[in-house]
Order: C-alpha cells, then structure tokens, then sequence
C-alpha cells in the first residue's frame, strides 16, 4: 500500500521568480560563489551570553568560532539536536517544548539556528530566567537550508549530530534511542520514522527517488518484528536526520552550495552511501511532523532545479545528468540554471572530487536501491 503522507518537500507551493511566456535564446553564464553570502551571525550561549562572530567562510576552510567554544563547561554532550529555522512562529517553541519533555537531555545539547526570521520566531529563547535558558541560538541570516544546518554543526559539541526541523514533536527517550542504535559500527546515519501530526498512523520509514528523481516515502520494513534493529534506506529525510560526526565531517556536510531549499537532504543521504558509510532508519522511534501547506519563506523552482542539477553534475554518470537536465528543461530558464553550474569551477572541483574518492559510483547506489533512474 503507497504512503499517503505529503511528500517532505512538496513543490506545489513553489513560485517561478522568472518570465515564464518564453524561453531565453542564450543561456546567461554566471558563475556560482563557492562560499557562504556575506553576512554577519551572532549565537547566543546559555545564561544570555552573547557572541558576535564575522562572516562564516566556506566550509572547507576553517570555521569561524567563539572565543570561548573550547571552554565549555563540564562533559562535553553526546548528541547535539540542530534546529534550522525560520519564520516557525509558535511551531518553534513547541518542537523545543517536545524536545525538552521528552527527557533523555543528559548528555545532550539543543542548537537553535535562526535564519534570518522576521517574525520573531526564536524570541522566547532570549531570556536567561527561563526553562529554555541552555539551548543555543544563533541568528543568521539567509543561509538556506544546507548552510544552516553546517553553521548549526560548526557550533555544536556532540559526537552525534541531530539535525531536526522546527515543526516536530519527539517521543520520550527519542536521543536514547537512536544514540544506542548508532553504536553499531555500520550506523552512519539514521533518521525515524516519520509521520503527520494529523495522521500519525501514517508513517515513512526513510525514502528513495522514483523514476523521476521525485522524494517518495518507503512503508515499513516488510517483516520487521521490532528489537531496535535499523534498516538500510537511501535516504534519510532532513526533518529528523542523525549523522556521526566523523562520517559528517568526513563527507563536507551538507551541500554548501546548495541554494535556499532543495534536495539537501537527499543529496547529503546519497553521498554517505557513495563515500561507504551506510543510512538507517529505525522503525521503533516515531516522531510527528506538521507537513506545511506553503513555505513560510520563498522559495522558487530556480532553487531546487539548481540543486537537483548542481548534485546531478557531481555525482551521475553522462547518461544519468542527462536525465536530469531533461526533468528541468519541463520549466523555463533552465538553460541558464544549467549554465550556472557547469560554468562554475566549484562544481567541477567537487565532481574531480567525488569522482576520485569516493567507494561507489551512482550505478551501484541506483542498483543497491532498485531506484529506476
């Protein structure tokens, strides 16, 4: 039986920012910055202290931290939640409520990353006096997705890194869970399933690509009886996606030229496979998930064809981009998307890359997977 879930990154409520009446006669050649858009962050640390940081650098250089990050206090925590928001009025607050109840926090740091909100999402956080006064915040601005997630990892203290959305609400004992499943030497990366608020017996277990390279949900493990064993999946889905830090530094993070939103998740779940380390789900953890109608920021169809095409032209085969380049040519303006990632010398630096080091080609993914791309 298909999962009738929405699909994590639903493209209905996307917006075309081009002309779309004509296509163009020459592609516009621009070149994509390999680095993080010049902009100032400030984190706030608990009891209120307040750092002002300078610009972030690219991801492959060293980050920019606190004077006062290697002075953390006590032992160092074990798991590190990371929360990438913005514009989650009400919704962010109540994943970190969920967060907070759902106890297990011993060892664990919660990571708050405003991205740039205008409506005063993360304000509850400011106050030293409350309940929330030892999770982290830091104010960004306009990251997108990927970036915010690596700013949020840069930050952060654990060996395992928990990068969450900020409209979920968490089990008891969640961290504990999927800490102990993460033991296991071969667990790299492991998500939950995932299900609708509204429809909580509605749940993906992890995801893989259709024939058109479309995000869909897998239902749950045939035969699985429970006893806390994960299963392999390709893709672990970025609404609650844990990484070992080791295998998350060993494959750059998340895809730092990635624009806004769009395949970040997908892209980061297919290249720990490609570079051997391997994804899980863990169908005995559950967490619910409001699927929004429309993002809370814009977001349109140039951003995820060029993430689609920026991940195609790293990592596929001939025959493989040339699919992709055909499932974006359904829009306009896409010959100049193209132009911006095969012109762009950041691209082919990390496809020579990916191409050198990494375990398997994506023949071997597609075919682990079954996935008909």
């Amino acid at each position: 039986m298909p999962i009738v879930l929405p699909r994590m990154h639903a493209s209905q409520d996307l917006q075309y920012d081009y002309d779309c009446s004509s296509r163009p006669r020459s592609p516009a050649i621009i070149l994509c910055q390999d680095c993080y858009p010049n902009s100032r962050y400030q984190m706030t640390l608990p009891m209120n202290m307040l750092i002002q940081a300078k610009t972030l650098p690219p991801r492959d250089q060293e980050a920019v931290m606190p004077a006062n990050h290697s002075n953390h206090s006590g032992s160092n925590p074990t798991v590190s939640i990371i929360i990438p928001c913005r514009n989650e009025l009400g919704h962010l607050q109540s994943t970190v409520d969920s967060m907070l109840a759902a106890g297990g926090l011993a060892d664990t740091e919660i990571i708050v990353v405003d991205d740039g909100s205008e409506d005063g999402s993360a304000g509850f956080l400011t106050n030293p006096d409350s309940i929330y006064r030892d999770v982290k915040l830091i104010k960004t601005e306009n990251l997108g997705a990927a970036r915010t997630r690596n700013l949020g990892a840069d930050y952060a203290f654990g060996d395992i890194l928990v990068f969450c959305d900020a409209h979920i609400r968490v089990p008891p004992g969640w961290t504990d869970t999927l800490a102990s499943a993460m033991a296991s030497p071969e667990v790299s990366a492991l998500c939950p399933a995932i299900a609708s608020m509204d429809r909580p017996q509605d749940a993906g277990y992890g995801a893989t690509w259709d024939s058109s390279l479309a995000f869909s949900w897998l239902p749950r493990p045939m035969g699985y009886g429970g006893g806390g064993h994960p299963v392999a999946v390709p893709i672990a889905p970025g609404g609650c996606l844990a990484v070992k830090r080791e295998a998350f530094t060993h494959v750059g993070g998340f895809q730092h030229n990635f624009r806004v939103w769009g395949f970040d998740d997908q892209e980061f779940s297919m290249r720990l496979w490609l570079f051997g380390f391997e994804v899980y789900v863990h169908p005995d953890v559950q967490i619910l998930h409001y699927f929004r109608p429309r993002h809370p920021y814009a977001v349109s169809y140039r951003h995820v064809d060029y993430n689609m095409l920026w991940m195609a032209f790293t990592h596929f085969n001939q025959e493989r981009f040339a699919k992709t380049i055909a499932l974006a040519s359904a829009r306009a303006g896409y010959l100049e998307i193209l132009a911006e990632v095969t012109m762009a010398e950041a691209a082919w630096e990390q496809r020579r890359n990916y191409l050198t080091n990494r375990t398997h080609d994506d023949n071997w993914f597609m075919q682990r997977f079954g996935i008909p791309f």
